[in-house]
């Protein structure tokens, strides 16, 4: 080989193995972390470099210039250097991943259970003008799908953090950009407010708590009520607490009216914070949900349209206030349950049952009496039932002084009747040698009315024991007296005729 060729062999060599040196000095800056667009820019440049380097080894290859070996060490290079770009890119794509709730609406399903409808949308439009800052080749940059996020799981959660819908967790396989996803929730717990975890991409996570939206199309008050069944007593008040909430833009004044209840029960409205009593009431625009309490007042008696044991069952509507004239009085006639639902009003279906109850009343007219130490205590009581249902195994019970006998009779009553009275006999005996002094004895009277248990008010008895007197010393001082009163008329006799 002529020396010329060689000098020109190793010029060519040391041009090509020099840029490959500086740039793989240069592949990494600590602080591109932290500025991923100009480290984006960064490895886009040593790419570049070495793209350029690569072809011009490949025409010294081709040219029996370098060895094979060179070749192969620059295509190394060129494939360290378009890995590490594309990471850098990767990198900054995914830092700009976002995804975001476009609308959250509440709304309730024809079986009354409350549904939550997201929008989630796909938020990362900046990336092309990442593209254009960082001048990232079209074909390489739309290859990665920048406006594309894949595998986003979304849940509702609580205040708590418990996930309080179903199905618990939603995936969403693939979230465009400019193509939003929708999806819909059961919820679990009957909330306003909610947050909404979401996580997406590379693992990013996050979390937005929202207030959600009313679905106004359906221009209606959903009533409800927990205690939608209840027991009452008669010649009591029975109390059902109703959660109204708006789903209306239209209308936010409202009357409470209340159907199919007999007449001879009262019903009224209360605001259950300030007591007052309502007939209408209205939504502001910060607020739309309210508590209500209705308040029925059952008879003393069971009648033919509120008999005992038996369910009434009633509705109550919330009707717009620009309707109520329209509908006229609507307490006037009973309505079906298809004749409500065609109201196209808000509604909510309760039911009452009036239960009777056994009421004791004990009518003891002689609770002092004076024995002595070798007397008998009776006491007569009368037990009355003065309650609306039957009183089952009437018991009255004595708790009388340490070593006093005593005989009650009956012992028990089996039942008494509605308004029925019955008579017991109470016979107390003190033990021999009882000091004089007053001595109570206290009487309860117990009974189960429908297997409930019922007391009546007790009452105290006092029996006074008085000490025995003696007859000789009873008949001296008798005497005494007598003799002087006689003498004291003597002595005045004697005077007179002075």
């Amino acid at each position: 080989m002529r020396p010329a060729t060689i000098v020109v062999l190793l010029a060519f060599m040391l041009a090509g193995t020099a840029p490959v040196q500086a740039q793989t000095g240069s592949m990494f800056n600590q602080r591109d972390d932290k500025y991923r667009v100009l480290g984006l820019k960064r490895a886009k440049g040593i790419y570049e470099v070495a793209r350029k380097e690569l072809e011009r080894q490949k025409e010294l290859a081709g040219r029996g210039l370098i060895s094979q070996s060179e070749l192969d060490r620059a295509q190394g290079q060129f494939a360290d250097a378009e890995v590490n770009y594309q990471q850098s890119l990767l990198a900054v794509l995914f830092e700009q991943q976002y995804v975001t709730i476009d609308r959250a609406v509440k709304y309730q399903g024809h079986d009354g259970s409350k549904h939550v409808r997201l929008r989630i949308a796909n938020a990362s439009g900046g990336t092309q003008e990442i593209q254009k800052l960082a001048n990232v080749d079209d074909r390489l940059f739309r290859s990665l799908q920048p406006d594309i996020i894949n595998n986003v799981y979304v849940s509702i959660q609580n205040n708590d953090g418990a996930i309080i819908s179903t199905p618990y967790e939603t995936k969403i396989d693939v979230l465009r950009y400019g193509a939003p996803r929708e999806l819909d929730f059961t919820l679990l717990q009957d909330l306003d407010a909610v947050s909404v975890s979401m996580i997406f991409g590379s693992g990013t996570e996050r979390r937005m708590k929202i207030y959600l939206q009313k679905d106004v199309s359906a221009n209606t008050v959903v009533v409800q009520s927990d205690q939608f069944s209840q027991e009452g007593e008669l010649g009591k008040t029975a109390r059902f607490d109703l959660r109204l909430e708006l789903f209306s833009r239209t209308a936010n004044t409202f009357s409470l009216q209340v159907v199919n209840l007999p007449g001879q029960i009262n019903r009224l409205f209360r605001d259950p914070a300030s007591s007052a009593r309502l007939g209408q009431f209205r939504f502001t625009e910060s607020v739309n949900t309210r508590k209500v309490a209705l308040e029925v007042s059952l008879p003393d008696r069971p009648t033919a349209e509120v008999p005992m044991d038996r369910a009434i069952s009633f509705y109550v509507l919330v009707i717009p206030q620009d309707r109520i004239a329209a509908m006229g009085d609507v307490e006037a006639r009973t309505w079906s349950a298809k004749e409500v639902e065609g109201l196209g009003v808000g509604f909510t279906r309760l039911d009452l049952v009036p239960r009777g109850r056994g009421r004791l009343l004990v009518r003891a007219p002689q609770l002092y009496q004076t024995i002595h130490p070798d007397g008998t205590v009776e006491i007569p009581v009368d037990v009355v039932n003065e309650g609306t249902r039957r009183l089952d195994n009437i018991a009255v019970k004595a708790d009388v002084p340490l070593n006093w006998s005593k005989t009650i009779d009956p012992a028990v009553i089996t039942s008494l009747e509605v308004g029925e009275e019955h008579h017991v006999k109470l016979a107390f005996v003190p033990p021999k040698g009882t000091s004089s002094g007053r001595y109570e004895i206290r009487l309860q009277t117990s009974a189960l009315s429908d297997n409930e248990p019922v007391n009546a008010e007790d009452k105290t008895a006092t029996v006074e024991v008085q000490a025995e007197t003696s007859i000789l010393g009873s008949a001296f001082i008798v005497l005494m007296i007598l003799g002087l009163v006689g003498g004291i008329v003597l002595f005045g006799v004697k005077l007179s005729k002075k």
